[in-house]
């Protein structure tokens, strides 16, 4: 199994809907994307880095496929209407890192 973890990091003046991800944009991503073989999908809302620090990253998606193939094969089937989908609730430039789920 691995982890498809979406970040969009803290950036200051950058906006970042809330509501509009967990409500439209994530049911969007899991309609498309689970006939498609992903597994789940969560997301995260940053809301520390530790004592007193802001939170690196002002959301987190993961998302869960079985093969690092069979992600690839889901996005270019679909990531464009995903892609097209992030201005509407964020100007921010997400980073992407694939892990292997170990444990």
């Amino acid at each position: 199994m691995i982890r498809v973890s979406v970040l969009y990091p803290q950036t200051e003046g950058a906006k970042f809907d809330h509501d509009y991800y967990a409500q439209k944009h994530i049911p969007f991503l899991r309609e498309k994307l689970e006939p498609h073989g992903m597994v789940k999908a969560e997301i995260d809302k940053g809301i520390a880095g530790g004592a007193e620090q802001p939170a690196p990253f002002v959301a987190v998606a993961h998302l869960i496929f079985e093969s690092v193939d069979q992600f690839q094969q889901a996005f270019a089937a679909v990531g464009d209407e995903l892609i097209k989908d992030i201005p509407n609730y964020t100007d921010i430039k997400f980073k992407l890192q694939i892990s292997e789920m170990v444990d």
